[in-house]
């Protein structure tokens, strides 16, 4: 199916092995280099694009590399920047972590133990500090104990001992560094807590009996000022609802009040969207930043498996995937808040929309690559792959400089066991879900694949493709759009009769021929012939060649019976400004 250009690969099996060979087949420029994390990478130049591009790695991701954030660093697939040191920790070469992000180093204490400390004696033992949703380091020592207790006093009497962990009943400790520590999502059941021992200081200590007293007396005779600063700080709270509302995961969301987000929507007035999980509301905060507000609706979760998925969520930071930056779970309503798209959904510009912006084709090319781009983030740069299940122009949102944002991924978690009723139940979804929705397979990323797919034809026709609208001629033979791409795709026709009239021609042909080919490859009937959408980033980018596909046969039912196909369009729920479109068949169903 596809070919990469660069690299031609042989798999040899004789008398002396079985293995696999390759040569580059041009002029390029490669490097196969282990980099400082022990991490290999076959890396090649992209002459167009001016940067290096990776081939190949192994481990495939950081977190796997063997001691990646070197001692006492914690690795976070969740987070860009993937290393951490643990707390009481700082990074033993700062200029390594954050100039060349080589973490190797690691991390070493910010306070020296007491058990280390031979000039002064303070009289203060050293403590453990719980680190819990770790997978433990490696080389542990088994103790046996017969409880927690026990464990942490072995510890405790051992300095050279870091960490201890009690998990089923078994002490095991830790003496020295602490090497591959990973920390997972707060859902994550593989979750360990490990307790590593920091020096008293880097607690926080209570204040000694005569300062308690002390402070009894001044509180006292305060009283009345402090009610005072207290009404006071009441009102500066609803005036800057950010500093005040409760930080979840390290300050990566913020937890608002249901009324703080009333005040901030005008009471819900300004509307900018909905469908059949929830609506998206316009707010402003005290601070003048906008933000998009989205009331949940077929919401079976309950409080804890909820924070924990938003959690989960709230991690997830990429150029192309709308940040989520905080949320309000209040008993029965549950809302999430994201960033504010300047430039609304692609389904408001790529379809014909009174005094809608006309995107020329150098946008939409972007918008289908950094689509792509966002997805495979999701699918594979993530620690749990996340299928999206509902990739359509309505969940491509647009930035400020047109940069695509792929909304409402990780909604399959949160709804439950509600969300696929309600999916294959919405309109203007409908035509975007792969045929194992509906055959009762399990889904797999390949699902979002298709949907990708049925979405690049749109952006390339910029009309839905079930709908005839009045940019095209009456005169003109009703086409279903996947089916005369691919056939036309198929016989090598010209490539521009596919093109959005409204661009007249102005395209370029080598990329329109190229993202048709792919969308013809994304909707094949069988997942297994569908790429990945890693390898659709690849094509996009002109770094794999594609091929021809043929023609899925549920397009091949459509162009058989076209005299029995019904078209007709009914608004759409979603959008309220476009049409949506079915069709049926009294000989194709049959």
């Amino acid at each position: 199916m596809i070919s990469h250009h660069n690299f031609d690969f042989n798999y040899i099996s004789d008398e002396n092995g079985r293995y696999f060979v390759y040569s580059v087949t041009n002029s390029m420029t490669t490097r196969f280099v282990i980099d400082s994390s022990g991490q290999i990478e076959q890396m090649f130049w992209l002459e167009s694009s001016k940067a290096w591009f990776q081939f190949w790695s192994q481990p495939r991701q950081p977190c796997d590399v063997y001691a990646y954030c070197g001692a006492f660093g914690s690795c976070n697939e969740g987070n860009q920047s993937f290393c951490a040191c643990l707390p009481g920790f700082r990074p033993k070469w700062e200029n390594n972590w954050n100039l060349m992000q080589d973490y190797s180093s690691g991390c070493v204490r910010k306070t020296q133990l007491q058990c280390e400390n031979t000039v002064v004696t303070n009289g203060k033992s050293d403590k453990f500090l719980a680190n819990s949703h770790m997978v433990l380091p490696k080389h542990p020592q088994s103790v046996a104990v017969g409880s927690i207790k026990e464990c942490e006093t072995t510890c405790s009497r051992n300095c050279s001992c870091t960490a201890y962990a009690y998990e089923d009943n078994a002490c095991s400790i830790w003496i020295g560094s602490l090497l591959s520590l990973h920390q997972l999502s707060p859902g994550d059941a593989n979750g360990k807590t490990i307790h590593v021992k920091l020096a008293a200081s880097e607690f926080s200590s209570s204040s000694n009996n005569k300062g308690i007293v002390i402070g009894a007396v001044v509180g006292s005779v305060a009283f009345v000022a402090l009610l005072g600063l207290l009404a006071f700080m009441y009102f500066r709270k609803r005036e800057n609802t950010m500093k005040t509302s409760k930080s979840v995961e390290d300050g990566s969301l913020v937890a608002f009040a249901y009324k703080d987000l009333l005040t901030a929507t005008k009471n819900f007035s300004e509307k900018l969207g909905g469908g059949g999980f929830g609506s998206v509301f316009k707010g402003r905060l005290p601070n003048s930043s906008v933000i998009a507000v989205k009331k949940l609706q077929s919401f079976s979760q309950g409080e804890k498996q909820f924070r924990a998925e938003v959690s989960t969520i709230g991690n997830i930071q990429h150029v192309n995937l709308v940040r989520l930056r905080g949320f309000c779970s209040e008993g029965t309503k549950k809302l999430l808040v994201y960033d504010y798209m300047p430039n609304g959904s692609l389904d408001s510009h790529i379809f014909h929309r009174e005094n809608s912006k006309v995107l020329d084709w150098k946008t939409r090319y972007q918008i289908a690559l950094g689509t792509a781009r966002g997805l495979a983030y999701l699918h594979e740069k993530c620690r749990d792959c996340i299928i999206h299940c509902d990739i359509k122009p309505e969940n491509i949102l647009l930035d400020a400089q047109w940069c695509p944002k792929v909304a409402d991924f990780g909604m399959s978690k949160l709804v439950g066991r509600e969300f696929s009723r309600v999916l294959t139940t919405i309109r203007g979804t409908r035509g975007y879900l792969a045929p194992e929705w509906l055959s009762g397979v399990a889904i797999t990323a390949k699902a979002d694949v298709y949907s990708y797919g049925m979405m690049l034809f749109e952006i390339v026709s910029g009309r839905r493709n079930f709908e005839w609208n009045s940019v095209y001629s009456e005169d003109e033979e009703m086409k279903y759009f996947p089916t005369w791409a691919a056939s036309l795709m198929s016989e090598g026709g010209n490539v521009l009769s596919l093109l959005d009239k409204r661009l007249e021609g102005s395209a370029d042909v080598e990329e329109l021929s190229r993202i048709c080919k792919v969308a013809c490859w994304c909707i094949q009937d069988d997942e297994t012939h569908r790429p990945s959408i890693g390898q659709v980033v690849q094509i996009l980018e002109g770094v794999l060649e594609v091929t021809q596909s043929p023609i899925p046969r549920s397009l091949k039912v459509i162009a058989d019976n076209k005299e029995d196909i019904i078209f007709f369009t009914e608004s759409s729920e979603t959008s309220g400004a476009s049409s949506q479109a079915k069709f049926a068949g009294s000989s194709a169903s049959s």
